[in-house]
């Protein structure tokens, strides 16, 4: 004999408690989410300074996720106790000041004019060195992923963490997500990191292997924060079009050595009139621009920071910044 069994309907009080309970529950969840910051700490050559060939930067999202940029000359090696564990290394391009052609022995204490770079780590880069003892994917645009992959094959590691990237999509890393944006400047693969015959060819007819053009990065972190890291170039069209109407960057990380890059000038053009971000972080000065962690007047960042509309911080060596969803600095800076 079937028994039927009658439940019955919850009244409209308890499904509108337990509704107002969901929606409670998930705003809450949410709120903490976009509350969250993301941290970035420079790896510069100096402790507490802002000098000359200083690029590297580490990014972590509020859901652990790091990630190395430009790891360049001020990374002393994939031993720097600085930078802990990373999942991912972003190159601009293959210049040695960028990729690293050679880098410091120890993180150094005193003034910028003493930085020195002892240790030679060609053909394989201090950015390939680093991703083998990380684990960590390079992930780069153009035609730099397969430079590092065939260099990961060579020394024992998984070509497969060399990612591409390129204009217009994006891959996540953890909560980050990353795309790659153009940039105006020069790519070519020195002779030196190349090797045998052909970095002997290539070295002796004085050009450089093509690696396709450089690139920027756009970062959206899990908090809601949009970066843009410009990587060495000039003035283009897509730092309005792309980085500040598309993706609406907030916070900007740009180079201002000149020269090279945008110069000061150029440079608090583009974030005052083209991107027009929450906040700023200045890098690539090609000079020393502080002094016992002062910014020393008469420096290209001096400039830069004079002619920027928005609050420029400095990115002294091992401080950690800390940025909200909206751009702004909420610590450290």
């Amino acid at each position: 004999m079937r028994v039927n069994r009658i439940i019955p309907n919850p009244s409209i009080g308890a499904l509108a408690t337990l509704f107002t309970s969901l929606v409670l529950t998930f705003s809450s969840f949410t709120q903490q989410a976009f509350a969250a910051d993301v941290n970035i700490t420079p790896l510069g050559s100096m402790e507490g300074e802002f000098c000359q060939l200083d690029r590297a930067m580490v990014f972590e999202d509020p859901d652990g996720t790091r990630i190395l940029y430009d790891p360049g000359r001020t990374v002393a090696g994939a031993g720097d106790p600085r930078l802990g564990e990373i999942d991912a290394i972003l190159v601009s391009h293959m210049h040695g000041d960028h990729v690293g052609d050679k880098h410091i022995a120890k993180v150094g204490n005193g003034e910028c004019k003493a930085t020195t770079f002892p240790v030679k780590v060609l053909p394989n880069t201090n950015a390939v060195n680093i991703a083998l003892e990380k684990g960590a994917i390079i992930m780069t645009g153009s035609e730099m992923p397969k430079f590092f992959a065939g260099k990961l094959k060579s020394l024992g590691g998984d070509p497969k963490k060399s990612q591409l990237v390129r204009f217009g999509a994006s891959k996540m890393v953890g909560g980050v997500t990353i795309t790659t944006v153009p940039a105006a400047h020069s790519n070519g693969i020195s002779a030196k990191m190349i090797g045998g015959k052909l970095g002997e060819m290539l070295s002796s007819a004085g050009v450089t292997a093509y690696a396709g053009p450089p690139t920027g990065y756009v970062l959206t972190f899990s908090n809601g924060l949009v970066a843009y890291l410009s990587g060495d170039t000039g003035i283009t069209a897509e730092q309005k079009t792309v980085v500040g109407e598309y993706y609406k960057a907030k916070l900007v990380v740009i180079n201002i050595g000149d020269t090279f890059t945008t110069g000061p000038k150029e440079a608090s053009w583009v974030v005052n009139k083209l991107v027009k971000p929450t906040s700023v972080i200045a890098s690539h000065a090609n000079q020393p621009s502080t002094k016992k962690g002062k910014v020393i007047e008469g420096t290209r960042l001096h400039q830069f920071i004079n002619d920027s509309k928005m609050p420029v911080h400095t990115p002294l060596s091992g401080v950690t910044m800390s940025f909200n969803s909206k751009g702004r600095c909420v610590k450290g800076c």
